[in-house]
């Protein structure tokens, strides 16, 4: 069988991102899988002269909400391309990039919350599984019909290891609590 040869891989261009806001929350150390997230309530406070793009966002009851995990170590940051999710040798090994891991190649985390409020530069949300200080990079309003999948599909594993208090799945399977969360 004739396989054609590889394309060559483009040059990526650097890609520097500047947080729009910042987590601030009772949580001052990562947590230990298990924690209760969903009872937590944080304020993510937004850059004053970003308020004015906060217009609107009070008329939904969801967000996501991407953050950066600022207290990985940078050494830490992409140095597995393979693990065993929490570090479970139970759990099969997967590519980083079938995990939702903290360690991953850019650890941009993402989570879905409850908004319950908008003040002037300040969100209220419950459940958001990031300590205080995280640098919050990206706010997007959930849209149940872009972003509910009803036929997504995980592999078994996934399912094995919810915990009982998970109601949703969150931005981490790592037992070492470098930053946040629970899956």
């Amino acid at each position: 069988m004739l396989r054609r040869p590889p394309e060559p891989f483009p040059e990526l261009p650097e890609i520097q991102l500047r947080p729009i806001g910042v987590v601030r929350n009772s949580i001052k150390e990562p947590q230990p899988p298990g924690f209760d997230w969903d009872a937590l309530v944080a304020r993510i406070v937004i850059r004053p002269e970003l308020e004015d793009g906060l217009l609107g966002l009070d008329t939904y009851s969801h967000l996501k909400v991407l953050f950066w995990p600022h207290l990985v170590p940078p050494e830490v940051i992409g140095s597995k391309h393979r693990l065993h999710p929490r570090d479970d040798p139970h759990n099969p090994l997967q590519g980083i990039l079938a995990t939702r891991s903290q360690i991953r190649f850019n650890p941009i985390l993402v989570s879905a919350v409850p908004l319950l409020g908008v003040k002037g530069n300040e969100l209220s949300v419950r459940g958001l599984d990031a300590v205080d200080g995280t640098p919050v990079l990206d706010i997007k309003p959930y849209f149940p019909h872009f972003d509910s999948i009803a036929d997504a599909k995980v592999p078994a594993w996934v399912t094995g290891m919810a915990e009982p208090n998970d109601s949703a799945q969150k931005s981490d399977e790592s037992p070492v609590r470098h930053e946040v969360s629970k899956e």
